[in-house]
């Protein structure tokens, strides 16, 4: 997940209170010690990282903890609260009718943000969407945007032989006045010169744009800052996207100076597909930072195609324990839909599925690589063997694991997951209470009260 250093170091500071019922001296000292370092070393810079570790102090002393809540509980909910406070609310834009400026230095991801953000519009608002590339000045950029954009609907407008970048503006701008979003990506400098400057400013005043979004590399870190007040004075940004926020240990730096800017972040890119964009809001974010979920977002990320029908039998199936090996590759196919087993599982709580939610990347990656070996095995099984997996002994196993070009001991794996996979939905669902919920949480979709199933 996004950060996933911060929210190590996090959970190791705040262990230091575990088990604990009521506030000691030396622990609490110990724990803000230990936080301080994980903030910077995620590159907070040193007045934030003081300022929320002063706040956290502050109210640990003087707040008591809920009725039943531990010392770890309770500190864990005050920073939570402090950093959703230092990041801000989310902003809410309207698709409708919007002309979006991209702005940024060179080679921040500003294209491929672009086709992204493009992408997001027309699947989560079902609105026609138009990109203009005004990039006059790197080679390919038009073609890098259609090839991004090839599977989609979005349409791309561009003129690789123009070198006046106001007159393909103008011009796309005609051509896509019926469309209700309208994306321009711009020109990238190493820094803001003078030729830039006025190219910006020249479609700023040519476009009237009523979103001008500054793209920002995470690994850009504290210097985020200075960045985004520039071109905050240049264009007035009134949104920054940060990307690559999946792959850096500096993303805490740039997400905390932007946030000092008073442009909120409105995006993060968080991988390399086009449909690898969030939108960010705070309290969500943190939420799946400290390990506590986000399942609305997880919801989020199924894409227009899957079964909706088809992954609630599924689930009741699970809960029954009627869960076959087909059962358990239709489930696998409908993940990859969603997306990697990483990107799952960071908006799980961490503590859900018996930890499934707070493994490390490593483990991520294992896990990755075995569902995909397990579809290859299963694809050697014939529909009776994977309806009645219990049939799969010794001279079966053998030939499977030869179809499938793999050893025996592996598809005894697969059927020694499944097998305690089914066992665990089944003692959940022997759980009337946590069953209920479940069932309920999946047919409404309100995650609220996930907290509190103990999960």
């Amino acid at each position: 997940m996004a950060l996933e250093g911060l929210a190590s170091g996090i959970f190791n500071a705040l262990s230091r209170l575990k088990g604990r019922r009521r506030l000691n001296e030396e622990e609490l000292k110990d724990m803000l010690k230990s936080l301080r370092r994980a903030l910077q070393e995620a590159d907070f810079n040193v007045r934030q990282t003081k300022e929320i570790t002063n706040r956290l102090e502050e109210r640990m002393r003087e707040e008591e903890p809920r009725p039943g809540v531990t010392i770890q509980t309770h500190a864990m909910n005050i920073l939570y609260t402090e950093l959703v406070r230092m990041l801000g609310p989310a902003r809410e834009i309207r698709p409708h009718g919007a002309t979006i400026m991209m702005v940024g230095l060179y080679g921040q991801g500003k294209t491929t943000t672009t086709a992204k953000l493009a992408e997001w519009y027309r699947r989560r608002h079902g609105v026609r969407v138009a990109v203009i590339e005004a990039d006059v000045h790197r080679p390919g950029a038009y073609s890098q945007l259609q090839q991004l954009l090839e599977d989609s609907t979005v349409e791309v407008y561009g003129e690789p032989d123009e070198k006046d970048a106001a007159a393909i503006v103008r011009r796309g701008l005609a051509a896509h006045s019926s469309a209700d979003v309208i994306i321009v990506d711009t020109a990238g400098r190493h820094q803001l010169d003078q030729e830039l400057v006025v190219e910006l400013q020249d479609m700023a005043t040519l476009m009237n744009a009523t979103e001008r979004f500054l793209v920002i590399d995470a690994q850009v870190g504290q210097a985020a800052g200075p960045v985004a007040a520039s071109f905050n004075e240049l264009v007035d940004v009134n949104g920054v996207i940060v990307t690559k926020l999946d792959g850096t240990a500096r993303g805490g730096g740039a997400l905390s100076a932007v946030a000092t800017t008073g442009a909120p972040i409105v995006y993060v890119g968080v991988g390399e597909k086009v449909s690898d964009l969030e939108r960010f809001e705070s309290d969500r974010f943190i939420s799946r930072l400290l390990g506590m979920g986000d399942i609305r977002g997880l919801i989020d990320l199924a894409p227009d195609d899957l079964d909706e029908e088809e992954a609630m039998r599924l689930t009741e199936r699970m809960m029954s324990g009627r869960f076959t090996l087909n059962d358990m590759y239709k489930q696998m196919e409908m993940m990859a839909k969603v997306g990697t087993v990483d990107r799952l599982l960071s908006f799980l709580p961490a503590n859900m599925f018996g930890g499934m939610g707070a493994m490390g990347k490593a483990q991520k990656e294992a896990m990755q690589d075995n569902l995909e070996r397990y579809q290859v095995i299963m694809d050697s099984m014939t529909n009776f063997e994977k309806d009645e997996p219990m049939s799969l002994k010794a001279e079966r196993i053998r030939r499977v694991a030869r179809g499938s070009g793999v050893k025996e001991k592996e598809v005894r794996e697969l059927i020694a997951q499944w097998n305690r996979s089914r066992k665990m939905m089944k003692g959940m669902s022997g759980n009337r209470k946590l069953s209920k919920q479940m069932r309920a949480m999946m047919k409404s979709g309100d995650f609220d009260d996930m907290q509190n199933m103990g999960m």
